[in-house]
């Protein structure tokens, strides 16, 4: 079983700040420092400190390169006085890369076959909201800002230490990211800037807009997101196995860090038991049409569970046994519902107990696209994944397959990637 990890982005995120809030969770730094020095590429070097962010310790990751570099440039990003005035020209030299020389490059090091897997990943969906920013094909796409040295080591970071921690599941509720405009090699983009927000449009990413002047969410920082986030939820209940902060170089009126926790559910509360209302009806005067209206409307009002049956009632005549699970708070308007829309005269109940899994609604990206699934705990500890029938439908019939192929696609790509 590997481990959770829930990133707290309410200062956004990037390659550096995630670095940084992996090695204060525990990343072995010896292994990461070993994989980067492995990259075939020169002019740089690591420097791992503490800082101080908000009178909070935090964890720093820098990459020092042999030339200049204006990513943590305020004046350079957002000019003299950070509100857009005046912006000073800088010689900011790229080496420009595209998705060959970036493999080669991850390939070529001594980083491992899961840590590379994860690396280019990251790339890819890099790649591919450049070339929608960009206008042109992937093939063609040579990265400037996210090509260049710094860059390409934070993201080889992230992947060693994912891999290093065995993480296998990323929370992330929301991004907050903020407003205006910020310098790049071609002159002044929006915020978002256009990569990140492809990435958010392609992976469904939620973002939130602050009104902090500046670039909280980096193209890397949304890339790492979209690739590694499991779910955007966290669990009811859960506990805490140790915190990180990871702090970021850029100076704007928030504090510039990012949160990481590792977080299990407790395995006790896999198995939860709890009470529910049995309804029953015998109906043998109403029609086919409308049972199933009936049961439509009944599962759109509050019930956990509705079907009917046939049977014969007495003088052999053909009905329906009409069954309905709820919760007490919905049972006295779901009888009523059944009332008026049926012809019945009376309905049973009985309170039941029921031993139930614990459970949660998973949304995650396959080869065929995003699914949907509900993922449940066994008392063992054992994880079951099942694909929501609307998910899988919607992505049979974009893919052209059947739904059984479908189905076992997405339990496949979830059990072999998580």
């Amino acid at each position: 079983m590997g481990k959770t990890l829930y990133l707290e982005c309410y200062s956004g995120i990037s390659g550096d700040m995630t670095v940084a809030a992996l090695l204060d969770l525990g990343a072995d730094r010896d292994v990461l420092e070993k994989a980067l020095y492995s990259l075939p590429i020169g002019g740089f070097h690591i420097e791992i400190s503490r800082v101080k962010k908000s009178g909070l310790d935090a964890c720093d990751f820098n990459v020092i390169l042999n030339h200049d570099n204006h990513d943590h440039d305020m004046e350079y990003l957002h000019g003299k006085d950070h509100e857009y005035s005046h912006i000073h020209e800088h010689s900011h030299p790229h080496e420009h890369r595209g998705m060959r020389e970036i493999t080669e490059i991850i390939q070529g090091s001594a980083m491992t076959d899961k840590a590379k897997k994860m690396a280019l990943h990251v790339f890819d969906i890099l790649a591919h909201a450049e070339s929608k920013a960009h206008g042109v094909n992937i093939e063609e796409v040579h990265f400037h800002e996210v090509g260049a040295i710094d860059s390409i080591v934070d993201i080889a970071a992230i992947a060693v230490c994912m891999d290093n921690l065995d993480i296998t599941d990323v929370i992330v509720p929301v991004l907050y990211e903020g407003t205006g405009f910020i310098r790049c090699q071609h002159g002044q983009i929006p915020v978002p800037v256009p990569a990140v927000a492809h990435i958010a449009e392609d992976h469904h990413l939620k973002l939130k807009i602050t009104d902090i002047q500046g670039e909280l969410v980096t193209p890397t920082g949304a890339a790492v997101v979209a690739a590694f986030c499991t779910s955007e939820k966290l669990p009811e209940d859960f506990s805490i196995l140790k915190s990180g902060l990871g702090a970021g170089k850029r100076e704007y009126r928030c504090p510039g860090i990012l949160r990481a926790m590792l977080i299990q559910t407790e395995p006790a509360d896999a198995k939860l038991t709890d009470t529910v209302w049995k309804l029953e009806t015998d109906i043998d005067d109403c029609s086919g049409e409308v049972m199933g209206h009936v049961l439509k409307l009944l599962m759109a009002n509050g019930a956990r569970e509705a079907h009917y049956m046939p049977i014969y009632t007495k003088k052999n005549r053909p009905a329906y046994t009409l069954t309905v699970i709820c919760k007490e708070k919905d049972r006295e308007s779901l009888e009523n519902l059944i009332f008026a829309e049926t012809t019945t005269i009376g309905i049973r109940r009985a309170e039941m107990q029921r031993t139930i899994l614990k459970r949660e609604i998973s949304t995650f990206k396959t080869p065929l696209g995003q699914a949907k699934a509900k993922i449940c705990t066994l008392p063992d500890g054992q994880i079951r994944c099942y694909p929501e029938y609307d998910s899988v439908a919607e992505l049979a019939e974009r893919n052209q397959i059947s739904f059984r192929e479908a189905y076992d696609s997405i339990r496949s790509y979830w059990t072999t990637e998580r």
